[in-house]
């Protein structure tokens, strides 16, 4: 029996923990360590440890099915692909292009996500594609942009935590989302380093905190603004660092100085001594992060919330600086690499603006079509399935489960019931599937070569382990038969890396820039961090012996700083790179240590591990404070719903649990949702630990066994959001969007609670 160990990631969080595939005795695959990553040097949780039985027959996908009289029935590839391209076809012909969606996830590998992107605007020709990732950090990507110029969710790499003084954990639980990212926290504060954990609920991460602050779901803006009132008035800015990196103090902090103490304390219920204790162990050590996660994010004024806390790193210098900064825990494997190249609403590969004209002319000549034949922006996720049976008619689904995953989800399962058409392309049966008119199943994680950039920056090679099962293609190949059947015959390869190598064109120039990133590079160098840009003469732009970045037509400044586009009036920062490289120490700050001077040896970039060490990637260099205020979560308690909901992650069960609840190990440690209630409310209520409670909002209603415990707020109820059913959380929560993210308000609604006799 062959025993070579493939080395690969996991399919799961944006982790991508690293791990060997080795042949079982009795067929198959099992997890073997892989020591040399060193995300996670070998550490597995369970969700990874069991993924190869995701591979087995008994609980994935292996034929295509149509619906016929109403049933969903086997069918032959041809059947199921050409009836595919006859709805979408029909659609087109009688309500135009934008009456077809696309929706993909935050799963897909980089080539997935970018042929999804170009197939909906070059072969249907509609605006009208977004992806679940909007569920997952667009708020911090927003936020980013304003503050620095460029979305990386964390601009240097997980070794520099443990050595820094102090991080502010906000609205995350990695002891159960990313088990393996645990160790960082225990070696910061084995180095001295001290923790603080601001959540609602005193979870595992937070039994590790030197500090746990509890403030109410949807007040961390307040907080973050408390914080920094107290930074000013205790004079502990870095006024050096202001003046001479960022703009737009003086209005960031006239606003943050209407938030004094005692103000923020009735807001968020954290006492005024407690805030005073947060800022002397933030500001005291030489080095501080602050990290960031779906708690303060998936609010209807998210990007404010995160501002606010980055405005907390300028305010302090702690930002473009060793071992200090802002950054964004992603969550979902591919998130990072999943809205950069396409596949989100707003964007083009290699993270440039589809309304960006020169954005267009470059990816329209990658891809050999008329700029002007490329749709502009369409909606955003939520937006896009609200819109299901009016205005889009037929949608093409890959990777996600909005039926569970979506808020105000009972309203959403209907809407895409209201579909004229629905294909869905996926693993297993999940519960969005069950509704199609054609289900595809396709290969994942350990059948396929493809790249997936993790919560860093570092771009990682999956590799292929075995074989997938008869009659299992890949969404590579969904597309390519579409597109061929839609009159689409090339643009649409089926190999991987070939997908990649176009990639690297189109990203050629941006400020997610793969275009000195291959294959072999990744399998040889475990991965490497964007912006990663070829040199200019081996990707067939120009000269490269020049090693600065320039940015847009010309450099007036003859500096190679940020041009950015003079077509951007607003001056947020996007970067469309143009025939450009980027200097090691220049620009983006990456490694300080490269002389910029001399190119990089054998004109191979490095890859950027950490970014704005030397400056921000906004025109001028310089970060931007961006003034914001408190303003109520669009739905607060009152008389009819009096309490709190928040929703999140068990550490057994990943995202809606298509996959995870098909797993036996993983369905007995989380086999069901739960609400968990503080012994106060349940005293009220007259429920014991155990019994069925209804948790009520004005959208919905859901049932689930009570979990009694002291370790949440009085007035906030919690329930995990895997599950369907009478108890999916998400029929409760509240899809107020975030005016510049469009971000979902999953973390807060007003809700009541009711015994179930």
């Amino acid at each position: 029996m062959n025993t070579t160990a493939t080395p690969t990631h996991c399919p799961y969080c944006a982790l991508q923990c690293g791990m060997n595939l080795t042949p079982a005795p009795a067929g198959g695959v099992e997890v073997t360590e892989r020591a040399d990553f060193p995300v996670n040097r070998g550490a597995l949780c369970g969700k990874g440890r069991t993924a190869p039985e995701l591979l087995s027959s008994r609980v994935r996908l292996t034929s295509p099915l149509v619906r016929n009289a109403g049933v969903l029935e086997p069918a032959t590839w041809d059947e199921a692909l050409d009836r595919i391209a006859e709805g979408l076809s029909r659609t087109r012909t009688e309500h135009g292009p934008d009456a077809c969606g696309v929706f993909g996830g935050g799963g897909l590998t980089n080539e997935k996500a970018y042929a999804l992107g170009k197939f909906a605007r070059v072969v249907l020709g509609t605006s009208q594609i977004d992806y679940n990732g909007r569920f997952c950090m667009s708020s911090a990507a927003a936020a980013g942009m304003k503050a620095f110029g460029l979305d990386r969710g964390l601009p240097f790499p997980l070794e520099d935590i443990p050595r820094t003084g102090c991080v502010i954990l906000v609205g995350s639980n990695l002891a159960e989302t990313m088990p393996p990212a645990l160790r960082y926290l225990t070696e910061l504060k084995e180095n001295g380093g001290t923790l603080i954990v601001i959540d609602p609920r005193r979870t595992r991460t937070a039994e590790q905190a030197d500090l746990h602050l509890a403030p109410r779901p949807g007040t961390d803006l307040a907080l973050a603004l408390g914080l920094l009132h107290l930074i000013v008035a205790e004079g502990r800015t870095d006024e050096e660092y202001i003046r001479a990196r960022t703009n737009g103090w003086e209005e960031a902090r006239a606003a943050a100085m209407a938030h004094w103490p005692e103000y923020v304390e009735r807001i968020t219920g954290v006492s005024v001594p407690q805030l005073r204790e947060a800022v002397r162990l933030f500001c005291e050590p030489e080095a501080a992060m602050v990290l960031t996660a779906r708690g303060p994010e998936q609010q209807s004024k998210g990007t404010d919330t995160v501002g606010a806390w980055i405005n907390l790193c300028l305010a302090t210098g702690r930002a473009g600086r060793p071992l200090s900064g802002y950054g964004c825990l992603t969550g979902q494997g591919n998130g990072q690499g999943g809205r950069e190249h396409g596949q989100k609403a707003d964007q083009l590969p290699g993270y440039r603006k589809l309304t960006d004209p020169a954005a267009r002319a470059h990816v329209a000549e990658v891809w050999g079509v008329d700029p002007d034949s490329l749709p502009g922006p369409g909606r955003s996720a939520y937006e896009l399935l609200d819109a299901m049976g009016t205005d889009i008619r037929s949608l093409l689904l890959m990777g996600s489960n909005p039926v569970v995953s979506a808020p105000r989800a009972a309203h959403i399962e209907e809407r895409l019931k209201s579909l004229d058409f629905l294909a869905v392309a996926d693993v297993v049966l999940s519960e969005t599937a069950a509704l199609a008119d054609v289900v595809l199943p396709v290969t994942q994680w350990a059948e396929e070569m493809g790249t997936t950039t993790n919560l860093e920056g570092r771009v990682l090679l999956r590799r292929q382990a075995i074989t997938p099962p008869e009659g299992v293609h890949s969404d590579l190949h969904v597309l390519h038969e579409i597109a061929a059947r839609l009159g689409v015959e090339k643009g649409f390869p089926t190999d991987p890396e070939e997908v990649f190598e176009e990639l690297r064109r189109a990203s050629a120039g941006g400020a997610a820039d793969y275009s000195g990133i291959t294959y072999r590079r990744l399998a040889e160098e475990n991965g490497v961090f964007w912006p990663c840009p070829a040199p200019a003469d081996a990707a067939g732009f120009g000269d490269c012996e020049d090693a600065s970045l320039d940015v847009g037509p010309d450099d007036p400044a003859g500096d190679g700083s940020l041009d950015v586009d003079s077509d951007d009036p607003a001056g947020d920062g996007s970067l469309d790179v143009l025939r450009g490289d980027l200097a090691e120490g220049a620009s983006l700050g990456v490694v300080a240590d490269a002389p910029a001077e001399d190119g990089f040896p054998g004109g191979v970039h490095p890859g950027t591990p950490r970014l704005f060490l030397d400056r921000f990637a906004t025109p001028d260099g310089r970060a931007c404070f961006v003034p914001v205020s408190h303003r109520a979560a669009a739905e607060e308690p009152d008389d009819e719903y009096p309490v709190l909901l928040t929703t999140g992650r068990v550490v057994a069960q990943y995202q809606s649990g298509a996959q995870t609840r098909r797993v036996d190990e993983l369905n007995a440690a989380a086999p069901g949702p739960f609400v968990e209630m503080h012994p106060r409310l349940a005293e009220r209520l007259g429920a014991a630990d155990g019994d069925a409670v209804a948790v009520v909002s004005r959208r919905g209603r859901a049932v689930a066994p009570a979990r009694i415990t002291t370790t949440i707020r009085p007035d906030t109820v919690f329930m995990p959001f895997h599950w369907p059913g009478e108890g999916r959380a998400n029929t409760l929560t509240n899809p107020a969007l975030d005016p510049t993210s469009r971000m979902p308000e999953f973390k807060t609604c007003a809700v009541r609670v009711e015994a179930v006799k």
